[in-house]
């Protein structure tokens, strides 16, 4: 009888075990997002990077000129950041109340009060064309990377002083803090490369080549996984070990990507593509990423901010006009954009 009771107990424990291996691999699995919102908020001038703003639900827009701030919980702009000339990101410093724009085009920075919106000041930087800015929190310190000089100047983020110039081996794109002392960022080459800095020493200690991946942009990181996702030409996403360059996997993705987002609590990644699909990818119950989900989404929609809070990924594009013809001085010029079609695209789970 005590056996038997065994033999019951142990099978129970096994069937159990199976349940919750069941559910976890649903879990691993589950991705099923849709279009729930779209926001024409119209104005001139292109864009680039996005940046949310968990805390005041808020998302930076930047517009060539200025930065448009639009309030996620109506889709209406609430306020803009003008005179930030080429600007291309956004970084906030929620424990100073303050942001800060990389201003490609005026080799500078503005810093604005995060509350009120109000620009400070503009200060000039060494480094030429500043293209992504990131907010290193556990050190206070300011990072741009420079596209055209192939560096990166950091600064004391409350004062604007600058501390330090690293060189990198290419040009730079986006970047990951890990909130441990170290920056991991893209470098666009080919085939694309993985700069590791370290915060304390502030010097470049790894160099990691991406096989496979070609001129990586958006770049993001799994803190759990230790997994960095480098979005690249060629319709690629490659995973890397952040602890030691080794590359952990590859998959398709959309053409023509510009932005990488993980969720934290799941572990679901995204690729925002120019082709007008967003790409999620996770792991299935044995460990190995795939696609779960390609999601239509407009064509241009190339670029992208994550709230982990609503897992509510916002896009934005435009509709587009005629190409122009190529010249010597714009031989691969862009389609027009259409006046007053830019749009706010919104994603979200069901």
């Amino acid at each position: 009888m005590h056996f038997s009771r065994c033999v019951l107990a142990l099978l129970v424990s096994v069937l159990t075990l199976g349940a919750a291996s069941s559910a976890l691999a649903s879990a691993a699995v589950e991705a099923d997002y849709s279009i729930v919102a779209r926001w024409n908020v119209g104005g001139a001038g292109g864009w680039d990077y996005l940046t949310f703003d968990a805390a005041g639900n808020r998302l930076f827009i930047t517009r060539a000129e200025r930065v448009d701030v639009l309030d996620v919980k109506t889709g209406t702009i609430v306020g803009h950041i003008p005179e930030t000339h080429g600007v291309h990101g956004v970084a906030l410093a929620q424990d100073l109340k303050r942001g800060y724009t990389s201003n490609g085009k005026g080799n500078s920075i503005t810093e604005f009060d995060l509350e009120t919106l109000a620009a400070i000041r503009t200060v000039p930087i060494t480094g030429d064309d500043p293209d992504t800015i990131l907010y290193v929190a556990a050190s206070r310190q300011l990072l741009t990377f420079n596209g055209h000089s192939h560096d990166i100047s950091v600064f004391d983020a409350k004062t604007l002083a600058p501390v330090t110039t690293l060189k990198v081996p290419g040009t730079p794109e986006f970047g990951a803090d890990d909130g441990a002392g170290h920056v991991f960022l893209n470098i666009e080459s080919e085939p694309g490369q993985i700069v590791r800095i370290d915060m304390k020493a502030l010097k470049v200690t790894d160099v990691w080549t991406t096989p496979g991946c070609d001129s990586p942009s958006g770049l993001a990181l799994d803190s759990a996984q230790q997994h960095l996702f480098s979005v690249c030409d060629h319709k690629v996403m490659a995973i890397t070990d952040a602890r030691t360059g080794r590359q952990v996997a590859k998959v398709a993705i959309g053409l023509g990507p510009d932005a990488a987002a993980v969720d934290p609590a799941t572990g679901l990644a995204f690729s925002s593509n120019r082709d007008g699909t967003l790409t999620i990818v996770g792991r299935d119950a044995g460990g190995h990423y795939k696609v779960l989900q390609s999601l239509a989404t407009q064509l241009g929609a190339r670029t992208m901010a994550y709230d982990p809070a609503t897992r509510r990924v916002y896009l934005v594009t435009s509709e587009f006009g005629a190409t122009p013809a190529a010249t010597p001085e714009h031989p691969k010029p862009r389609p027009e954009l259409k006046p007053g079609t830019f749009t706010v695209l919104v994603a979200a789970p069901h």
